[in-house]
């Protein structure tokens, strides 16, 4: 018997740091709601540093504006509809 395929929403499971100066969680947070669509939003950490992770269609968009704010790494783009089918993402 063959299980029903899973339609996952937002496929891109995205995480990343930030690191700058006078970074603000919830201002970043705030944008990130606001001018990307996606859904599971952290965005913690303090001035100097944050953690963001995010699922969205659009992974490139939110590493072009986390870029604007400091120098991005250990960045992670994680395709989840891979995933739920038993590949490598």
């Amino acid at each position: 018997m063959k299980l029903p395929e899973q339609t996952i929403e937002y496929r891109y499971d995205t995480q990343l740091l930030i690191e700058g100066e006078d970074l603000d969680e919830d201002v970043i947070n705030d944008y990130i709601t606001e001018n990307f669509v996606g859904d599971c939003l952290l965005a913690v950490g303090d001035e100097e540093l944050i953690k963001i992770h995010y699922h969205t269609n659009e992974p490139w968009k939110v590493l072009e504006y986390c870029r604007t704010l400091g120098e991005i790494y250990d960045i992670v783009v994680e395709d989840m509809d891979r995933q739920s089918r038993g590949l490598h993402g």
